[in-house]
């Protein structure tokens, strides 16, 4: 196991400048509270005003809880995940139940694949925005939940009523194979439990024995720095460092492999995006300064700082900016912020892997291989926001038996233009043609996300998916 971070900070002296500064603070505060034309609120002036006004220009993390936020706080760290089992399709206004997970509410109340949620506690999702809909079923799942479904084989609405349950949602979800002896797994956080379901997803896929693997940290906040350490203790040699941590009043810190360390030695890319970041930036950094693994996609997102929360007197509290990480070739992962005041390097300077090879700071993790996701098309576009395809593979579901070795044929995508044209939906030849391959690809995954469910369906995906693609690619060369 690897010793967690620790950081010693250094007792900060009472200055004269300090003490000149409260001073003028508390003349001006004086002088606020007996001249100004209404009554103020000290606390709120204080807490509402002075110090989050502070924190705010020195960067965009450090932030100051009143009394009632300290407490949320507190207790949002102590709960633990509750929802409701269901595994759906956001659209704008529309939302498909792709999966219900087996011995959740859910499955429990009889939700089907294919059931469009027309209303959570009789708010309308039609009339909520995209982003809007997210947040709402995310508060919605926290509490019991009425819900009114559009079931195709049921002419009148059905009503459910779902309460919440603890629902084990791990943060290594995907594991399969993409080609003979290439493996692929997806870590979508990091927690405590990460690194030992990494573990078991790669025994699980051939081990030591696998030719190459594509690690995916797409969309990956972060979460628990320890995990990412001992992710990066199975790929990395003993005694190689990881990170470093430098801060203004702490001691510079390195964390290297651990000397008993037995890391895999295949091949291996990893994949990243623009929200990739935190504790996966860690990872992908240290694996790239060591040649380990080729990094493809976009650049990450660029957060690696250290917080830490000072409890305050009055039940309040800060969570104030202390350190950053930096990779092993001395590169920080945040991006520079906004009050250019904390010590980042500049984007054009240039630090070098093991092998000599040139690599960027300035924040975040540039690829190796730059690829950026498809853009789609019209006709893709017009598929993808009217849900037909979700419809489609409903109907088709429910009247046929599908298997793992169910493909798309001429036939299947025959009936679909024929069910997408009696929805109004009349692409040109040339707009069809072009997205062919496309469109028996997406029916494919809908029809799997219903039946085998979403991890299948994802399988699906990944074969059509240009990061993925490249990246085998890239495996199979080296």
């Amino acid at each position: 196991m690897l010793v967690p971070l620790l950081l010693f900070f250094a007792t900060p002296p009472a200055t004269e400048e300090i003490e000149s500064a409260l001073k003028r603070f508390s003349q001006l505060l004086a002088i606020v509270q007996e001249q100004a034309a209404d009554p103020v609120n000290t606390s709120q002036a204080v807490y509402q005003g002075a110090i989050p006004s502070m924190l705010r220009r020195l960067d965009p993390h450090s932030v100051f809880f009143d009394p009632e936020q300290y407490e949320q706080l507190k207790e949002m760290e102590k709960s633990e995940q509750k929802g409701f089992g269901t595994i759906v399709s956001i659209l704008p206004g529309r939302v498909f139940v792709l999966q219900a997970m087996p011995g959740t509410p859910s499955a429990k109340a009889g939700l089907q694949p294919g059931d469009e949620i027309v209303a959570v506690n009789n708010i309308a999702l039609a009339r909520l925005e995209f982003e809007q809909i997210i947040g709402f079923l995310s508060e919605a799942r926290q509490h019991q939940a009425q819900i009114i479904v559009r079931r195709p084989t049921n002419v009148r609405p059905l009503q459910f009523v779902l309460d919440p349950e603890l629902v084990d949602a791990p943060s290594v979800d995907r594991a399969y194979m993409l080609r003979a002896n290439i493996g692929y797994v997806r870590v979508t956080g990091f927690d405590p439990q990460t690194a030992k379901q990494l573990k078991d997803a790669i025994e699980k896929l051939g081990g030591a024995k696998l030719g190459g693997l594509v690690l995916d940290l797409r969309d990956n906040g972060g979460g628990v720095v320890q995990a990412a350490l001992e992710a990066a203790s199975y790929f990395l040699q003993p005694g190689q460092p990881i990170l470093s941590v430098k801060g203004r009043s702490i001691e510079d810190q390195k964390v290297d492999v651990p000397k008993n360390a037995t890391p895999y030695t295949f091949r291996l890319a990893i994949l990243v995006n623009e929200k990739t970041a935190s504790a996966s930036e860690i990872l992908t950094g240290a694996l790239q300064d060591h040649d380990r693994a080729t990094v493809i996609g976009v650049p990450s997102f660029g957060k690696g700082l250290v917080q830490n929360v000072f409890t305050l007197s009055g039940g309040t509290a800060m969570a104030l900016t202390t350190a950053f990480y930096y990779t092993p070739s001395g590169r920080s992962i945040q991006k520079p912020l906004p009050s250019g005041q904390l010590a980042v390097e500049k984007q054009s300077e240039a630090f070098h892997t093991d092998s000599g090879r040139s690599v960027t700071g300035g924040g975040g993790i540039r690829p190796d291989i730059v690829i950026a996701p498809e853009q789609p098309s019209r006709l893709r576009m017009v598929l993808e926001g009217s849900g037909i395809m979700t419809s489609f593979a409903t109907e088709y579901s429910h009247d046929h038996k599908i298997a793992e070795s169910f493909s798309i044929t001429p036939a299947v995508l025959e009936e679909f233009q024929v069910f997408a044209g009696q929805h109004q939906i009349q692409p040109s030849v040339s707009d069809w043609i072009r997205d062919r391959d496309w469109i028996q690809n997406r029916l494919k995954q809908e029809i799997f996300d219903q039946t085998l469910g979403v991890a299948k369906g994802d399988e699906v995906e990944a074969q059509r998916d240009p990061v993925v693609l490249a990246a085998v690619e890239r495996l199979i060369s080296q």
